[in-house]
């Protein structure tokens, strides 16, 4: 497993409730805060996305910062 993150991110985004369950028992919110903060383009939905910002205390209601996305560079 080279990147466990991205594995974590899955469950996290397309987990069914007790994969995530499990998952919050195996790494804490400590290591999902982890993950959500350090996430690439593409690993999380919308949906997701906010409800483990809420979730995990790392916005308020409204507060949810954009998702993560690719610029285009000018060159």
């Amino acid at each position: 497993m080279e990147n466990p993150e991205q594995i974590v991110a899955q469950v996290m985004n397309i987990g069914k409730w007790s994969d995530v369950c499990r998952l919050v028992d195996l790494v804490g919110d400590e290591g999902l805060c982890w993950v959500i903060k350090h996430a690439g383009i593409g690993m999380f939905n919308q949906r997701s996305w906010h409800y483990w910002h809420y979730r995990l205390g790392l916005a308020k209601v409204g507060c949810v910062p954009a998702l993560p996305v690719r610029k285009l560079s000018d060159d």
